[in-house]
């Protein structure tokens, strides 16, 4: 699919709606636009966690196709469920799931066991996917409330719920290049 953008500047939402990738239109306070924002900023802040990463390298093209599998995962949300019966094509699958799954067991096997929860921090790197995780937990829960109200593809909320866990072996990786991982001391 081929997708042109000739301008960005439509004035379509200056009245606090916005439209959907079915042509209808709904409030920009809607939990459908929420999701869709939400998963916007994970995939700013995945950037940043790419570029603070060594161009070239797995983790680098790993992210890179995170980047698109979000927004593949917006395309997905921005097309609501018709009432006519007729089933809406979805761009995300188990598979990316799978392929999650993959990523998280190769980055964890070079990982010692943890014995205490670790601290955001670490290497910029590390600190910025810590951020991606959270980002990522916050998405997951706007998806779980829009999923509530209304019928979303189930397999976003499993990805969701693994690319926390992918930032968070992640983070670790980045730590094992040179930096430790900070572990909590209870008070």
């Amino acid at each position: 699919m081929s997708i042109r953008i000739d301008r960005v500047v439509t004035r379509g939402g200056d009245t606090g709606q916005t439209s959907l990738g079915d042509g209808s239109r709904v409030s920009k306070a809607a939990a459908r636009i929420e999701a869709i924002g939400s998963l916007d900023e994970l995939n700013a802040v995945v950037g940043v966690v790419r570029a603070h990463s060594k161009e070239g390298s797995a983790v680098y093209t790993e992210l890179m196709h995170v980047q698109n599998l979000l927004f593949d995962m917006g395309a997905d949300l921005c097309q609501p469920d018709n009432t006519t019966g007729k089933k809406v094509p979805r761009r995300v699958s188990e598979d990316a799931v799978f392929q999650l799954e993959q990523q998280i067991s190769e980055l964890q096997s070079g990982q010692a066991p943890l014995t205490s929860f670790v601290l955001p921090g670490g290497s910029l790197a590390a600190a910025w996917a810590h951020m991606a995780r959270t980002q990522a937990r916050k998405t997951e829960r706007c998806c779980v409330v829009l999923a509530e109200q209304e019928t979303i593809n189930p397999v976003l909320l499993k990805i969701l719920n693994r690319l926390s866990d992918y930032f968070f072996v992640l983070s670790r990786h980045f730590n094992n290049d040179g930096q430790m991982d900070v572990l909590w001391v209870p008070g």
